[in-house]
């Protein structure tokens, strides 16, 4: 898949991280040099104004990281605006060194490719405009190096070539390593936005399943009511048939059943309209759960282990939430009758900020070539293969996460979800 040209920008943020990091490094770099050619190799050049040039890089830098720390998002031209004022005081420095006669000149090369990696075409020509004016103006105005202390020329060029040595080195150095981080950036959110498509798709289905549905529960409303309504005539017409009465009494229960289910169905269908969540304890909301699955699976041995300060907890209980855990109860129960057992476990506990619930089954296991949470596969007969991907979209939509391992004697399901989009306050 080719990616699109949205998607090979990079961002502000993780240039602007990588110029933080490179800003260190050019500070330390730039305190080495200075004081090895004032103090070591004893050539005459301007420390006072040097100094100054990195201390101010060196304030700026702890700005920068300041900045980064900040909650708001960091914009396009914040961003360039960091690229310059680096460039600036590169120019600075350059300046008292001899100018575009500095071995070090190609240096201003690297805001060039960074933010050509990172940002679109507008930003890279004004960034590469600064730096173009920046050597034009080195190549006429700039302090002289100093003459070597032997004033010899040969030694004069061997210290150019040593310059333009460490100066390569610097440069391999630098791009290969901030090039590298900008890049894995690029293909995190590359996978992100695979990611955030395939669960479009997948949302999109259920959205078109959701719209069947409610247009299926219209019109079952209405031969539902017939059959309620002739029911109860044909169980007073068959009195005296005690097996049909019973059928009969057993037909007429399943209706009134599934009737509720069409109102539970509209019920959730206004709130999550009114977007007003239920606010329960979590011991309420998952008694309230139980109950239902102990009705829709009476066969089923459920062991229940919940933590005291789990209990306490006040949800402010989302729609979705409810039919999320019915689901992994359900599917929990198909997996161990599978295995010809009945147990199904479920556990209820905080975990620092988040709320666990974690259901056990004593089934198969998964294997290394199941898919789950894909709309439409399902590993059972008879299933429909939406319950798993109604969950993992009620985790997504929470914020929360949905994973699934392999216990020894089963499979687990853990659904996590944050304290802070779920309890209330």
């Amino acid at each position: 898949m080719k990616p699109s040209h949205s998607q090979q920008r990079i961002g502000p943020r993780p240039l602007f991280r990588s110029l933080a990091w490179l800003r260190i490094c050019a500070i330390a770099g730039q305190s080495a040099a200075v004081l090895v050619c004032a103090l070591w190799m004893h050539l005459d050049i301007p420390l006072l104004p040097l100094m100054v040039g990195i201390c101010s890089l060196a304030v700026f830098a702890v700005f920068a990281a300041w900045r980064l720390t900040q909650p708001w998002p960091i914009k396009q031209w914040e961003t360039i605006l960091h690229v310059a004022v680096d460039t600036l005081i590169l120019g600075y420095l350059l300046h008292f060194t001899g100018g575009a006669s500095n071995p070090f000149i190609t240096l201003l090369i690297v805001p060039i490719a960074l933010t050509a990696a990172a940002l679109p075409v507008s930003a890279l020509l004004s960034v590469a405009s600064l730096v173009g004016a920046a050597y034009v103006v080195l190549l006429f105005w700039y302090v002289p190096l100093p003459a070597p202390m032997h004033g010899e020329t040969a030694y004069g060029f061997s210290l150019h070539v040593l310059g333009m040595g460490v100066n390569f080195v610097i440069m391999a150095l630098l791009l290969g390593f901030f090039t590298k981080r900008l890049a894995r950036s690029l293909r995190f959110q590359q996978l992100e936005v695979q990611r955030v498509r395939e669960r479009a798709l997948r949302d999109e289905g259920i959205l078109a399943i959701a719209t069947q549905a409610a247009g299926a529960a219209h019109e079952l409303n209405t031969p539902l009511s017939t059959m309620r309504t002739l029911l109860p005539e044909l169980r007073r017409e068959h009195a005296e048939d005690k097996a049909l009465a019973e059928d009969l009494e057993l037909l007429e229960s399943q209706v009134d059943r599934c009737r509720t289910i069409l109102r539970e169905m509209v019920a959730f269908g206004k709130a999550q309209l009114s977007q007003e969540p239920e606010l329960l304890t979590v011991e309420r909301f998952i008694h309230g759960c139980l109950e239902r699955f102990q009705l829709l699976r009476p066969e089923a041995d459920l062991a229940l282990a919940m933590d005291q300060e789990a209990a306490r907890t006040v949800l402010r209980t989302p729609p979705g939430l409810r039919h999320a855990l019915l689901n992994l109860l359900n599917n929990a129960a198909d997996a161990s009758a599978a295995n010809h057992s009945q147990a199904v476990a479920l556990t209820v506990r905080s975990d620092g900020e988040w709320l666990e619930l974690i259901v056990i089954d004593h089934g198969p296991g998964f294997t290394d070539t199941d898919e789950l949470g894909v709309l439409g596969q399902s590993r059972k007969q008879t299933g429909l293969g939406i319950g798993l991907a109604l969950a993992e979209a009620t985790a997504e939509r929470l914020e929360g996460e949905l994973t699934a391992s392999n216990t020894g004697s089963g499979a687990q399901m853990r659904l996590r979800l944050p304290l802070t989009v779920v309890a209330a306050p």
